[in-house]
C-alpha cells in the first residue's frame, strides 16, 4: 500500500531554475502539453462513459433490458462518479496527476470491453458502476492542472478551453460511436473505444505533467507576476493544503452551487442519456440521423465553454453569475423549441439543439466547477471540484433513474409496436434547468477568495 501511495503523491519540490529564458520555455511548452492531456485526453477518454447512451435503443428492441433496468444501468455511473469525484478531488490535489490519470482512463477503457462482451444485467451495474469510479479521477485532474499551471486572470478563458473535453467526447460518441453501432452492433460501441484509449492512457501519461515546482519552475502566480489579483496568496500558502480543503466544506456558496449544478447537471444528463432515444421515437429521426444532430450540438457547446470563459473574464472582470443568467435563459429556450415545436420540423429542431449546447457547455462551465474553483482556496482546486461533483453527479444518477421509470410508464404497445409517451419526463427535465438558473441567480454577489 505505500508503494502504491508513493506511485501516485506529487513529487518533491525541485530547486528553483534560475535561468528566466529556460524558465519561459519550459513554462510554455508544459502548459500546451498539459492543456491537450486535460482538453484532448478528457474528451477522447469521455467517450468511455456514453457508449451506453448510443445502444438502448438496439438494446430496448432486442428485449435484453428494459427502460429501467437501463436507468438503473445508467444511474450506476453517475453515483460511482459522485462519489470517485468528490475523493479523487481530495486526493487529486496530493497527486501525481499524469499518473492518477492515465491510470484511470487504462481502466476505464478495460471495463469498457469487458461491458461489450456480456449482457447480464447484475455485471452490467457493477461494470458500469466501475466504470464511473475511473473516469472520476479526470475532473479533478483538470482542476487541480488549471489551479496550478495558469493565473486566475487567465483561468476563465483555459477553463473553458478545458471545459469542451466532453463537447468533444459527446461529439465523438453521437457520430463516430453511433455509426460503430448501426454497422456492427451494440457490443462494438464498447469494444471499439475501449481499444483506442487503451493506447490514449500511455498519450496522457507522456503529455501530462505533475506541479511545476516539481519540475523546478516558480509558481505561476509568481511566473505571471499575477500578485494584484490574488490579494490572499500569501496566506493561502501558508495554509495547509488539508486546513484549506476543510474550509471548502465550511462555505455556503459552494453549498448553493452544488445544488444549482446538480439540477443543472439532471437535464445536461437527461439530454445525453435519453435524447438519443427521444429523438428517434418522438422526432422520428434514424439513429445516424440523430447520432448527426446531437453532434453539431456538441460542437456548439466547444465554442459555448470558449466564449463563457472569454465574456465572464473579459467584459465582466471574472464575475460569472451575471452570463451564467444569459446563458441560462437561452438554454431553456432552446428546450421548449426541441420538446414543443411542431413536428416535421428538422431545421427548427436541430438549430435549437445548436442554442443548447452552446448554453448548456457554459453552464456546465461555470456551475460544475469554475465558480468553484473562484470561490475557494487555491490549495483545495481538486476538493472543491470534487464537492461539487458530488452533487452534480448524484443529481445526474437520480435523473437516470427516474426518467428510465417515467420513460417505461409512458411505454405502450400498439398495433405490435412499442411506443413512448416523453410528456412527463420532458417537464421533469425542463424543470430542473429552471430550478438550477433559480439558485445561481442568488450567487449574484458571493466573493471569490483569489
Amino acid at each position: 500500500m505505500k508503494n502504491i501511495i508513493r506511485f501516485f503523491a506529487t513529487g518533491k519540490d525541485k530547486p528553483l531554475i534560475q535561468d528566466e529564458d529556460k524558465v519561459n520555455r519550459l513554462y510554455k511548452k508544459y502548459r500546451l502539453s498539459v492543456m491537450l492531456a486535460i482538453s484532448v485526453g478528457y474528451g477522447l477518454a469521455y467517450t468511455l462513459r456514453l457508449a451506453l447512451n448510443m445502444v438502448k435503443k438496439p438494446i430496448l428492441d432486442a428485449g435484453i433490458f428494459s427502460p429501467t433496468d437501463l436507468g438503473n444501468i445508467g444511474s450506476a455511473l453517475l453515483y460511482t462518479y459522485a462519489i470517485g469525484k468528490f475523493t479523487n478531488g481530495f486526493l487529486a490535489d496530493h497527486a501525481n496527476v499524469k499518473r492518477f490519470f492515465s491510470f484511470g482512463v487504462l481502466m476505464s477503457a478495460l471495463v469498457n470491453i469487458a461491458m461489450g462482451s456480456s449482457a447480464i444485467l447484475w455485471l452490467w451495474i457493477v461494470l458500469w458502476g466501475l466504470n464511473g469510479w475511473f473516469q472520476s479521477f479526470g475532473a479533478p485532474t483538470g482542476a487541480v492542472t488549471l489551479s496550478n499551471w495558469f493565473s486566475k486572470s487567465e483561468r476563465g478563458r483555459f477553463y473553458g478551453i478545458w471545459s469542451t473535453g466532453h463537447n468533444i467526447g459527446e461529439g465523438l460518441t453521437f457520430v463516430v460511436t453511433s455509426a460503430i453501432v448501426s454497422y456492427w452492433g451494440w457490443r462494438a460501441g464498447f469494444i471499439v473505444p475501449g481499444l483506442f484509449c487503451i493506447l490514449l492512457s500511455g498519450l496522457i501519461y507522456l503529455a501530462l505533467q505533475d506541479k511545476p515546482r516539481t519540475l523546478g519552475l516558480p509558481l505561476v502566480a509568481d511566473w505571471k507576476k499575477d500578485h494584484d489579483v490574488v490579494p490572499i496568496l500569501e496566506k493561502d500558502k501558508a495554509e495547509k493544503t488539508v486546513g484549506a480543503q476543510l474550509k471548502v466544506l465550511k462555505t455556503p456558496a459552494i453549498w448553493v452551487l452544488g445544488f444549482a449544478s446538480a439540477f443543472v447537471y439532471m437535464t445536461r444528463y437527461a439530454i445525453n442519456s435519453w435524447g438519443v432515444l427521444y429523438l428517434q421515437e418522438a422526432k422520428g429521426y434514424s439513429l445516424l440521423e440523430t447520432g448527426g444532430i446531437l453532434g453539431l450540438n456538441t460542437v456548439a457547446g466547444i465554442f459555448g465553454c470558449i466564449v463563457y470563459g472569454f465574456i465572464s473574464d473579459k467584459l465582466f472582470k471574472a464575475r460569472r453569475p451575471p452570463v451564467t443568467l444569459i446563458y441560462g435563459i437561452i438554454e431553456l429556450t432552446a428546450l421548449f423549441i426541441i420538446f414543443f415545436s411542431a413536428p416535421n420540423q428538422p431545421l427548427l429542431v436541430t438549430a435549437a439543439f445548436v442554442c443548447y449546447g452552446f448554453t448548456m457547455s457554459g453552464l456546465l462551465a461555470s456551475l460544475g466547477g469554475l465558480f468553484a474553483i473562484d470561490i475557494a482556496p487555491k490549495k483545495a482546486a481538486g476538493a472543491a471540484m470534487g464537492f461539487i461533483g458530488i452533487f452534480s453527479y448524484i443529481g445526474a444518477g437520480i435523473q437516470d433513474q427516474i426518467s428510465g421509470l417515467l420513460i417505461e410508464k409512458g411505454c405502450r404497445i400498439v398495433d405490435g409496436s412499442l411506443t413512448y409517451d416523453f410528456s412527463k419526463v420532458v417537464m421533469y427535465w425542463i424543470g430542473s434547468s429552471v430550478l438550477s438558473m433559480i439558485l445561481a441567480a442568488t450567487l449574484w454577489k458571493a466573493k471569490t477568495s483569489d
